[in-house]
């Protein structure tokens, strides 16, 4: 194994609060989830061995563990971007460090342009699936069999059953979560009309510049995935609107109560049931929702 891979966990391993559970990721605008950690321990990424720095407006940079309604939880306030000009092996770094962790479950989170016309800016679409156009794969080069198999397996790359408790989860808590397939593409330019008529053709419903790369390299590792996109502006044609990340960061604050709530409540609900209780103990309670809604 990479030895900055195993060095960076090992490092973080003697800092961190409690082994992980629960890994989540965040994407531009959507850092106040990391605000709710408790018994938290803040660490910049520049501080850990290895670890790449972003530096993208709305990535704050930061790892925070600690629990998330009880559960212990890593949360990557904040991502490296290829389009940064890191490789791929430094733009999966950080999400195959939350899989050495001890990871089962990883929430990945992005802010995506909406391609479905039924979308409107401030939604959030469940990841059924994804398209990688990215034009490249975090896997090409050697293969290191110590992190998963030369070929791994896509079929299921956002878990099925994870999927069913995120809109268990949703419809308890009464968060309105769309569905849909996300395509990946570098950036960091916007995409044409041209482009996205053409990713409609092929089924996709938001487009990011994001998650897909994360996504491939905790499938190798055999990592649950879930995946979260905040649909922040309506893609290049949809609208008439010009394309400005200004937009990005003032829809992802607009929508941070839903988002937020459903991050919380799905976190808890995947560390109960990893101890194995039934679907109603796993599904939150609506009023504990409501007493948290009140008191942002």
């Amino acid at each position: 194994m990479d030895s900055r891979l195993s060095g960076a966990a090992e490092w973080l391993r003697g800092r961190l609060p409690h082994p992980p559970l629960v890994g989540v990721i965040l994407g531009s605008g959507l850092g106040d989830f990391a605000d709710g950690v408790d018994e938290r321990v803040t660490i910049l990424y520049g501080d850990i061995p290895g670890f790449p720095a972003s530096a993208v407006v709305g990535h704050s940079g930061t790892l925070v563990a600690g629990r998330v309604r009880g559960v212990p939880t890593v949360v990557l306030s904040g991502r490296v971007h290829y389009y940064e000009g890191h490789p791929m092996p430094a733009v999966v770094f950080p999400a195959r460090v939350l899989g050495l962790l001890g990871c089962r479950t990883v929430i990945v989170t992005n802010a995506a342009g909406g391609i479905d016309r039924s979308f409107k800016s401030g939604n959030l679409m469940l990841i059924e699936d994804h398209i990688n156009a990215f034009g490249t794969n975090p896997l090409i080069g050697a293969n290191d069999e110590d992190l998963g198999p030369r070929f791994p397996d896509m079929s299921d790359a956002y878990r099925k059953d994870l999927r069913s408790l995120a809109l268990a989860v949703a419809k308890r808590q009464r968060i309105p979560l769309k569905r849909g397939v996300y395509v990946g593409v570098h950036g960091p330019s916007y995409e044409t009309p041209a482009e996205i008529r053409g990713f409609r053709a092929w089924g996709a419903h938001a487009v990011g510049m994001s998650t897909v790369p994360e996504v491939i390299a905790l499938n190798q590792m055999g990592v649950g995935v879930l995946g979260i996109s905040c649909i922040t502006n309506m893609a290049a044609g949809v609208s008439k609107q010009k394309l400005d990340h200004r937009e990005v960061l003032e829809t992802t604050q607009r929508v941070k109560g839903d988002f937020v709530r459903l991050l919380t409540f799905l976190v808890q609900a995947l560390g109960t049931r990893r101890s194995g209780a039934t679907e109603d103990a796993f599904l939150p309670d609506p009023r504990a929702a409501a007493r948290m809604k009140k008191a942002k």
